[in-house]
């Protein structure tokens, strides 16, 4: 019996109404809400958000 080492690569393609909507969550005031129950002000806010990743200091570690 032989085995083939090379995956088998296929290409799923999904109409958009095959598709299921991703809920995004968010943490305020100290717990997770999904961003769906925020009323427009709020999404407005979480949507001008500005993401970092703050840079490692080598001499800490």
């Amino acid at each position: 019996m032989q085995t083939s080492t090379s995956p088998v690569q296929s290409t799923i393609i999904l109409d958009d109404s095959e598709r299921q909507p991703c809920e995004i969550w968010t943490r305020v005031m100290g717990y997770h809400r999904p961003l769906s129950s925020f009323n427009t002000g709020k999404q407005g806010e979480f949507n001008e958000r500005k993401y970092f990743v703050e840079p490692c200091n080598a001499k800490q570690h």
